[in-house]
C-alpha cells in the first residue's frame, strides 16, 4: 500500500464502488466512462472512489493521475482508494487523497469493466454506499453505516474525533487530558 502524503488527513465518505482492468483493451462492450462519472456525482453526500484493479498485475496502468483526481475533486470526491496505480503525484489536485497499490508511470487501456459493484481492496471488502473511513495507515468499511445511515456515521465520528483532536492540541496536554478526551468521545452519540 502506498500512500503519498504523511500527513494525509483522514477522509470519510460513501462508496462509489468500480472495477478496473488496463493491461488489454477492452473486449466487448464496456460502461462508457461518462457514467461513472454520473455515478460518483449523484451522492448527496462526501464520496470515496474505491476501484479494483481485477488485472492479473494489479497497477499495470494508472487510473489516477492529475487529470482523473481533478475531475473526481470537483464532482465531490474526496480521494480514492485502490489496490491499482496512480501517477502525476507532484500534480494532484489540491486536498484529493489516494490509498494505492503502487505509483508508475502508465498510459494503458484502462477502462471501467463495471461499477455500483462489490470489491475487495487489500482484503477490504466494499461495497456500494459504505461508509469508508480512510487515512495514512490505510481504509476501512464501517459495517452498517450503509447510505440511510452515512450522515450521521459520518457525523458521529467526526464529532468523536474532533473531542480528541482539540484536547490533544492544547498546550499541556496530559494524558489524564486524554482519559477525559476519551470519556467525552464516547458520550457523544
Amino acid at each position: 500500500m502506498v500512500v503519498v502524503d504523511r500527513k494525509f488527513p483522514p477522509i470519510v465518505g460513501v462508496a462509489r464502488t468500480g472495477l478496473i482492468r488496463a493491461k488489454e483493451p477492452p473486449r466487448g462492450p464496456i460502461p462508457p466512462r461518462e457514467d461513472w462519472y454520473d455515478y460518483v456525482a449523484a451522492g448527496a453526500m462526501p464520496t470515496i472512489a474505491i476501484i479494483q484493479d481485477v488485472d492479473d498485475r494489479p497497477g499495470f496502468g494508472a487510473f489516477w493521475g492529475e487529470v482523473q483526481t481533478t475531475v473526481h475533486a470537483a464532482l465531490g470526491v474526496k480521494g480514492c482508494v485502490t489496490n491499482g496505480s496512480f501517477r502525476d503525484i507532484d500534480m494532484l489536485a489540491p486536498g484529493f487523497q489516494i490509498v494505492g497499490g503502487r505509483i508508475g508511470p502508465s498510459h494503458a487501456h484502462v477502462h471501467m469493466t463495471q461499477m455500483k459493484c462489490d470489491v475487495t481492496i487489500f482484503g477490504m471488502l466494499a461495497r456500494h454506499d459504505d461508509v469508508i473511513h480512510a487515512d495514512v495507515h490505510g481504509a476501512r468499511r464501517h459495517p452498517g453505516g450503509r447510505r440511510a445511515r452515512a450522515a450521521e456515521a459520518i457525523d458521529l465520528l467526526t464529532r468523536r474525533e474532533k473531542v480528541i483532536l482539540d484536547r490533544a492540541r492544547a498546550s499541556g496536554f496530559t494524558s489524564r487530558d486524554m482519559r477525559e478526551a476519551l470519556s467525552q468521545s464516547r458520550e457523544i452519540h
